[in-house]
C-alpha cells in the first residue's frame, strides 16, 4: 500500500478513518450534482497556471479567504470535479436510503470515467495531483457559521490514500471529506443537479460561468443580469477587468454554456452580462431556484488515450472486505480536519447547512484530460 501522508504530522491527529464508517461507492452513476455554496462564490482557481495568491472576498456580510501552498498551488476549478462527483454520490447513496459518510472509498475509474476524463497512466498521475492541490489548499469562510462561531477553517480533503495490490497496481483510494462540506451536502436544500455537458468544457472561466447561471439564472425564462465588473470581482480572477470583459465576450459569442444562452449589454459606462437559460427541460431541478433579480446591474436591455491497468477492472473495490453501506446516516462526522500550514487556526466555527447554486470558471483553456 502507497500513499500521500497528511500535511500534519501522524502524531497531531489520529487518522480520521480509524474512527468513521466507510461509505463504499459501489456504482459509477450518479447524476451530477454541485454544491451551492461553492457555485456562489471564489472557492477555486481559474487557471491551471499554479496560483499562490489568496482570493479574499466578502459579500454580504459573508467571507470567503482561499490560500494555497507554494508547493501544490490552490486548487482550480477541474479539481473541483473531484467535490463535485463525491457530492453526487454522497445524494445519489442518501435518496437511496443508505448511510454516507465523509470517508469515501472508490476506484480512481470511477471518478475518472464519471467526470468525463481518460483513464491512462497520466490521467491518474493529474488525478493525484489534484489530490495534493484540494488537500493543500485551506478555506477559511463564516458562510453557514454556527451561533458561536465567526469562522470555519477546513482543506477540501482532510487525508487520501491510494491502495496497491501486492503486484504494485493501485486498485482503490480513499478520501476523508470535511464536515463543512459534507453537511453542504447533506442538506438537499443546498445541492443543485448540473448538466452532465459542464465536465465538456474546456474553459476555467467557462466552467466558472455556468456554475454562476445554474446558481442564479437557474430554469427563470428572463434570466438574470450581472454587470461585469461585479462578475469579475465575484471570480476571484487575477485578471484585469478588460481581459475578463474579453473572454465573457468570446464565450458569448460561442454560447457554448450547456442549457444557457448570454448577450453583452451596454448601459452608459456599465457593460452587463445578461444570461438566460434555454431548453429549460434538459436539467432537472432539485429544489426552487432565486427569484429572477439582477447582481450590481441596472434594468435589463435588448439584446443586440490508451486504457491504464485500473480501467480493465471491475468498479468494485477488491482490497477491503465486502461491506454494505449502512442506513442513512444524518450524524456522521461531526469534527473535522484543520490543515494548519504551519500557522495557527484563529477562528472556527461549524455551521448549520444552507442552500447550493452556481455556474462557471475562468482561466487558460485546459488540454484535453487535464485537470482531475
Amino acid at each position: 500500500m502507497s500513499g500521500v501522508m497528511p500535511q500534519r504530522g501522524q502524531h497531531e491527529r489520529e487518522s480520521e478513518r480509524l474512527r468513521l464508517d466507510p461509505f463504499v461507492i459501489a456504482g459509477g452513476d450518479a447524476s451530477p450534482r454541485d454544491q451551492r455554496d461553492l457555485m456562489e462564490r471564489p472557492f477555486f482557481s481559474l487557471s491551471k497556471v499554479k496560483r499562490v495568491a489568496p482570493i479574499l472576498y466578502e459579500a454580504g456580510g459573508q467571507r470567503v479567504e482561499i490560500h494555497g501552498l507554494a508547493e501544490h498551488g490552490m486548487a482550480t476549478i477541474w479539481d473541483a470535479d473531484v467535490l463535485i462527483w463525491a457530492a453526487s454520490q454522497i445524494v445519489e447513496a442518501e435518496n437511496g436510503g443508505l448511510r454516507t459518510s465523509r470517508f469515501l472509498r472508490f476506484t480512481p475509474y470511477q471518478l475518472l470515467t464519471a467526470v468525463g476524463r481518460a483513464t491512462g497512466a497520466r490521467d491518474y498521475r493529474l488525478l493525484k495531483a489534484a489530490f495534493a492541490r484540494l488537500q493543500s489548499t485551506v478555506i477559511r469562510t463564516t458562510i453557514r457559521n454556527g451561533e458561536h462561531w465567526r469562522r470555519h477553517q477546513f482543506s477540501w480533503i482532510n487525508e487520501w490514500e491510494e491502495r496497491t495490490t501486492r503486484d504494485g497496481r493501485v486498485e482503490g483510494m480513499e478520501c476523508v471529506l470535511p464536515d463543512w462540506f459534507y453537511r453542504g451536502v447533506i442538506d438537499r436544500s443546498l445541492v443543485l443537479t448540473i448538466d452532465p455537458a459542464y465536465f465538456r468544457l474546456t474553459g476555467g472561466i467557462e466552467r466558472w460561468l455556468y456554475r454562476v447561471a445554474r446558481k442564479h439564472a437557474g430554469h427563470q425564462k428572463q434570466g438574470w443580469l450581472f454587470e461585469i465588473a461585479h462578475l469579475h470581482e465575484k471570480s476571484g480572477s487575477l485578471a484585469r477587468v478588460s481581459d475578463f470583459a474579453l473572454d465573457l465576450r468570446r464565450i458569448a459569442a460561442r454560447q457554448s454554456l450547456p442549457g444557457y444562452r448570454l448577450a453583452i449589454r451596454r448601459e452608459g459606462r456599465r457593460k452587463l452580462l445578461h444570461i438566460r437559460p434555454v431548453n429549460l427541460s434538459t436539467v432537472p431541478v432539485d429544489d426552487g431556484v432565486d427569484g429572477h433579480g439582477i447582481s450590481g446591474a441596472g434594468t435589463i436591455g435588448t439584446s443586440g488515450a490508451s486504457l491504464s491497468g485500473f480501467q480493465a477492472h471491475e468498479p468494485q473495490l477488491s482490497l477491503w472486505p465486502e461491506k454494505r453501506n449502512r442506513a442513512a446516516n444524518l450524524e456522521s462526522n461531526l469534527d473535522s480536519n484543520f490543515l494548519m500550514l504551519g500557522r495557527p487556526v484563529t477562528d472556527r466555527g461549524a455551521g448549520a447547512a444552507d442552500r447550493p447554486h452556481d455556474p462557471h470558471a475562468c482561466g487558460p483553456s485546459p488540454t484535453p484530460g487535464e485537470g482531475p
